[in-house]
């Protein structure tokens, strides 16, 4: 049976520094939290969550060995599921299964307060209160802040690598996606990183109004362009306001920059 005045909490991420930061967070916003453990992977998650019957669990979405979305499926109906991910493409499925809160990385002290404010009131609520129609309420308040996951289901930050490092890079702040052999390269204005997502898988993520095909393994945030020049033979490129390099446009893709 758990002690009414102890509220405990598992996390679990792939990646240690979010984790930990995340940690250091909830610590300074919510002081009596007891973060009981923190999961490397899914598995890990499971035996924990399964170890400890947290009170709360913020799970990763996308971790080796199950999804935090698979994690969910077997936690105890009074566990307080927060998912966190790097993508707003999950939000339905996440409250399919009932989820207290999505945070998308990385998170910030004022989104993970209002989290904590959340979860601190469905702990206080009576059982019966923490019902579908709750659970849809939520959904239809944080969506828009989601950047409409529910209709397009776009990407919004992107996990790369850089050098030793791995960032989180919002999709806002790409200037263009360059296919490089097996990875693709991200180009923003602090430099070069990689993924290992496909060029044409990334652009299923990617909201078309704003990411524009130019080349065959090129894709351009509209949005960082500065400006189009057509030579003599009516070829164009692109200046880009982040980066110093031109950006070409093949012909097969010239006519979208027509008006530009």
């Amino acid at each position: 049976m758990r002690d009414a005045r102890r509220i405990t909490a598992i996390i679990a991420d792939d990646e240690p520094r979010l984790a930990h930061y995340l940690r250091e967070r909830l610590a300074a916003l919510w002081p009596e939290l007891v973060v009981a453990g923190i999961a490397a992977n899914g598995p890990e998650a499971k035996a924990l969550i399964d170890a400890e019957g947290p009170d709360i669990a913020f799970l990763d979405i996308r971790m080796p060995g199950m999804t935090g979305l698979e994690v969910a499926q077997s936690t105890p109906a009074d566990t307080h599921v927060v998912f966190v991910s790097a993508y707003d493409q999950y939000a339905i499925a996440a409250f399919e299964r009932a989820a207290a809160d999505y945070l998308l990385k990385p998170v910030t002290d004022e989104r993970l307060a209002q989290t904590v404010q959340r979860l601190r009131a469905r702990l206080e609520a009576p059982a019966p209160a923490r019902d579908v129609a709750a659970t849809l309420a939520t959904l239809r308040e944080l969506l828009p802040q989601l950047g409409g996951a529910a209709g397009g289901e776009r990407l919004a930050w992107i996990r790369a690598s850089a050098g030793a490092q791995v960032r989180l890079i919002a999709v806002d702040d790409v200037a263009y996606f360059q296919s490089n052999d097996k990875y693709t390269s991200v180009f923003t204005a602090d430099g070069e990183a990689l993924i290992r997502t496909p060029l044409r898988e990334l652009l299923d993520q990617l909201d078309p109004a704003r990411f524009w095909q130019v080349h065959r393994g090129t894709v351009v945030n509209v949005a960082q362009v500065a400006a189009t020049h057509r030579d003599v033979a009516g070829r164009v490129t692109l200046t880009l306001k982040a980066r110093p390099e031109s950006v070409a446009v093949s012909r097969a893709f010239s006519h979208r920059f027509k008006q530009m």
